[in-house]
């Protein structure tokens, strides 16, 4: 069937969750983290993310905004500035404005104006992803966020892809899910949605049971993708 509804995960897909270690760097009062930013950068996306999974399997859900600020305590720490709490909070309070990727605006506008459906589908929290939206710019051009707090665990279980069918009335293969996360677009693709996975860091692919319909190393195709 032809693509109807275009699902975008939020972070590191359509946000850059970099940024807010890149822009605490880059500030005099924060120069401790001028040289070690990016190494804190990944540990606190992986410590986030594995919480994430370590939650699900272990049925103990939180707020997707604790497991950030659990996977930032851990960098902190294993970079040696678990000592510095306005470090801290500086990173915490720039993570609620990150900025889209350059490319998203002009994307997601190719698609809502070729009638498709937009939509986010993230373990995020209402309100971090309602901050996220706001930040970018990208509200006029989304036709609904889904966050995982509306059925409590985190992707990759199959009742959080239920989501979109349960929104707009698609089918599953009426979609394309959108994520720069492997585990989590070949998790899709599992479920039956049509999948591109974001490497923008070029990784090695997943050793799991599916893999992704489209690699692409950013979102510009998308709309093409998509039928557009």
């Amino acid at each position: 069937m032809a693509i109807t509804t275009c699902v975008f995960d939020a972070y590191g897909t359509l946000f850059d969750v970099a940024a807010a270690a890149r822009q605490a760097a880059s500030e005099p009062a924060h120069a401790a983290l001028k040289d070690t930013w990016m190494d804190l950068a990944n540990y606190w996306r992986l410590k986030q993310l594995q919480y994430t999974w370590l939650r699900a399997i272990t049925d103990a859900h939180t707020d997707f905004w604790d497991v950030t600020q659990d996977g930032l305590d851990w960098a902190l720490e294993a970079t040696g500035l678990d000592g510095d709490p306005a470090l801290r909070q500086r990173l915490l309070d720039l993570y609620w404005e990150l900025q889209a990727y350059p490319e998203v605006p002009q994307m997601l506008r190719a698609l809502k104006d070729a009638g498709l459906k937009t939509a986010i589908l993230s373990n995020g929290s209402p309100a971090m992803l309602d901050g996220a939206v706001q930040s970018a710019g990208v509200g006029d051009v989304l036709d609904d966020v889904l966050s995982v707090e509306s059925v409590g665990i985190f992707k990759p279980d199959a009742r959080v892809y239920d989501l979109v069918g349960h929104r707009f009335g698609c089918a599953r293969d009426e979609v394309l899910f959108v994520s720069s996360n492997g585990w989590d677009a070949v998790g899709a693709s599992g479920y039956g949605f049509t999948t591109a996975w974001v490497n923008r860091a070029a990784e090695p692919m997943d050793r799991l049971p599916w893999t992704p319909a489209h690699v692409l190393s950013d979102l510009t195709s998308i709309p093409q993708l998509a039928g557009v």
